[in-house]
């Protein structure tokens, strides 16, 4: 079964902030912050933002992927040096 995992969506009013902010919330999960000053700016270009999901995804899983390559290899190092075995 697949568990549902809500976003925390927040208006903001700070002209110091971004237009968009994707962060943390105060329980770790996904927390969306919309600045109301750039409500413009974020109106022309909406369906672009909207669409952005897919290819912001693959740039987070090309990211995570190499972090993942780097620890590997390290973890198989570390077991070459130290002679290690799984077996």
């Amino acid at each position: 079964m697949k568990q549902e995992t809500a976003v925390e969506f927040r208006l903001v009013d700070d002209g110091q902030l971004p237009p968009i902010m994707i962060t943390m919330n105060d329980n770790d999960g996904v927390k969306v912050v919309l600045n109301n000053q750039h409500k413009i700016w974020m109106s022309l270009h909406r369906k672009t933002i909207g669409g952005c999901a897919e290819a912001l995804f693959e740039k987070i899983n090309e990211l995570l992927y190499g972090h993942l390559m780097e620890v590997r290899r390290d973890e198989l190092f570390d077991i070459e040096q130290n002679g290690e075995s799984n077996e």
